[in-house]
């Protein structure tokens, strides 16, 4: 998905600058915390029915650009 970026905003005055899914005050970090603990999508979706299955994919996305050039050392 090369278009994660009509779903994801950066904004400075909107939760400290993390990035969100736009028109929300949801974060990358609420959606991929919520992934890595366990939920479904759906479970998500039913948490913040605001969402999409193809919003929660942006976040997926947008984490996977993100570590795309950095390393564990």
């Amino acid at each position: 998905m090369n278009s994660y970026r009509q779903f994801i905003e950066i904004n400075a005055h909107k939760r400290f600058g993390k990035p969100c899914i736009k028109g929300t005050r949801i974060s990358v970090y609420d959606v991929l915390n919520g992934l890595a603990s366990g939920m479904t999508k759906q479970g998500i979706i039913e948490d913040y029915p605001e969402l999409s299955e193809t919003m929660i994919n942006a976040c997926l996305f947008y984490a996977a650009d993100c570590t795309q050039f950095h390393t564990v050392s």
